[in-house]
């Protein structure tokens, strides 16, 4: 069904323009996100004497680099589901199979998607660094809608697509 199809491009090309957006606030607005990675490497705004403090990074060298590497990765997601929703789109009156093939490059994006903000925001993040402590550096909530709204879209993506008559 031709609809369906267009609907998995349009959620796919949907969530390419989030990373797209989310990339590029980083980039252009890098010291505001700059803290938050900085506090939450830190755990200065953790739980006062927990007994977790000896994972805290203090080097501004390696927040920096933390920060490159997530915003390098966004930037992955970005681009993998952009060239998916294209990929899609080509292949929108195509065979079933071709159609298929297509939708790799979203399960590619919403791999690393996944990555970044479920394994990055809520286990590097929120567990190893105990982000859940912080009442002020804390985005486990906003990952949280995130990596769900990929999962919803990558499982709607990859339901089994009929011939388009």
């Amino acid at each position: 069904m031709l609809t369906v199809r267009l609907a998995k491009v349009v959620m796919t090309a949907a969530l390419a323009a989030f990373a797209f957006i989310v990339t590029y606030d980083n980039i252009v607005d890098y010291g505001t996100n700059y803290e938050f990675v900085k506090h939450v490497l830190s755990m200065d705004t953790t739980f006062p004497g927990n007994r977790l403090m000896g994972r805290a990074v203090t080097d501004p060298r390696l927040w920096s680099l933390g920060y490159a590497a997530i915003i390098a990765m966004e930037g992955v997601v970005f681009v993998l589901l952009a060239v998916a929703s294209v990929a899609m789109l080509l292949a929108l009156r195509a065979s079933a199979a071709r159609f298929q093939r297509a939708k790799t490059w979203m399960v590619a994006g919403a791999t690393v998607g996944f990555m970044v903000w479920f394994f990055g925001f809520m286990v590097v993040a929120g567990e190893y660094f105990a982000m859940w402590q912080s009442k002020t550096w804390n985005g486990q909530e906003g990952a949280f809608r995130f990596y769900t709204t990929l999962l919803a879209v990558l499982i709607f993506v990859n339901q089994r697509d009929e011939e388009v008559a």
